[in-house]
């Protein structure tokens, strides 16, 4: 038996709220920390079968991974579900989008299972990290330094931590040659000229970016001021960490991926619209409705796009231009993870809970 604030810690560590979207629902909806647990019962949806099926397993927490409660509202319906699992002491979870941008979450699982290069992938739409920083590099003459610097700082760079105005300085020497129309601020057009400089660099939160560059080329002397903007990854971050997955596989025959990707969500049937013949080197994914990645994942040279449910023009558009796009089902698309994802659960929380997939939970469309 565990308190329930113990595994919180052990769900936000696998899949960290922060990554959320700011539209989600996500974290403990129902349910009390210091509660204890003995079983946790993990699903993609919590129906009406799946919380009776919790009901007759005493399952004291179920995670689900689309959020039971998700839209505000301002009455109790006294026949909801969570409002069943309030009654009976049942604690509801769900890392939603949180598990989509995770390393190991639902767009990792999708991209194992295509082939993707872990190495090699990144996200389709990084994650916009609070901690997230650009580096802004300039180079100024000496005099104009500290005028220079002092715009920056005021504009929101330069902080870490407790700590402002923080900087690097190096000098060096720049050249230049102004051509014809250029009216240099040292010096003379038409001739090459040397120049005394200093290299400044500071740091600059994402999105106080477009304000220090504009305040940088305010104060800079220099008419056409050289900088350069580099996109930081936050300390144990990296490419991978945002929605949807791309990247390269070792080239494969496009049905074979298809195929490949059916086995490891244990589905007879997905929806292909595009090419099958011919090979692909490059697949993104996005599981869930992730249409509106597809256009990016396409950008990024995604030959195949596999989802689980996208609008019928963009299926075809993707088709018009070569991409293979492979539509799952929406929660198809995501319940291997989900069971995958339970197995991590259960080798960090031990033998003192039991954590177990639901037998009871489907995606709501059926072939026949």
């Amino acid at each position: 038996m565990t308190e329930l604030r113990h595994i919180l810690r052990v769900l936000d560590d696998l899949a960290p709220l922060r990554y959320a979207e700011s539209w989600d629902n996500v974290g403990l909806l129902v349910g009390d920390p210091s509660a204890d647990v003995k079983h946790v019962l993990v699903t993609v949806d919590y129906t009406r079968e799946v919380a009776e099926e919790a009901r007759a397993a005493g399952a004291e927490l179920v995670v689900a991974y689309h959020p039971p409660i998700f839209a505000a509202m301002k009455r109790v319906p006294h026949d909801a579900l969570w409002v069943d699992a309030v009654r009976r002491g049942v604690a509801l979870y769900s890392p939603h989008t949180a598990l989509d941008v995770a390393k190991g979450g639902t767009n990792d699982f999708l991209a194992d299972a295509c082939g993707v290069h872990a190495a090699d992938r990144r996200a389709i739409r990084p994650h916009p990290s609070k901690d997230a920083h650009t580096k802004l590099v300039t180079f100024v003459p000496a005099d104009a330094v500290e005028k220079v610097s002092e715009a920056i700082f005021a504009a929101g760079a330069g902080r870490i931590g407790a700590y402002t105005q923080c900087s690097f300085r190096t000098a060096g020497t720049g050249t230049f040659f102004g051509g014809e129309g250029a009216n240099p601020a040292v010096g003379a057009a038409g001739r090459l000229e040397t120049v005394d400089e200093i290299r400044l660099e500071t740091l600059v939160p994402l999105g106080r970016t477009d304000d220090v560059v504009r305040a940088m080329r305010a104060a800079h002397p220099y008419e056409e001021p050289a900088f350069d903007l580099v996109r930081l990854a936050p300390p144990g971050e990296g490419p991978a960490i945002g929605l949807g997955r791309v990247g390269p596989i070792d080239e494969a025959p496009r049905r074979a991926i298809v195929d490949a990707l059916k086995g490891a969500l244990g589905v007879a049937h997905v929806l292909v619209a595009g090419p099958l013949d011919g090979t692909a080197k490059t697949v993104a994914v996005a599981a869930g409705a992730g249409g509106e990645l597809m256009e990016d994942a396409i950008r990024a040279g995604a030959d195949v796009f596999v989802t689980g449910e996208l609008r019928h023009h963009d299926a075809l558009s993707a088709a018009r231009r070569g991409v293979t796009v492979i539509a799952a089902l929406h929660s198809n698309s995501e319940r291997a993870a989900v069971r995958a994802h339970a197995k991590r659960i259960a080798e960090r929380l031990g033998d003192g809970v039991r954590v177990t997939t639901s037998t009871r939970d489907a995606d709501p469309f059926v072939v026949t």
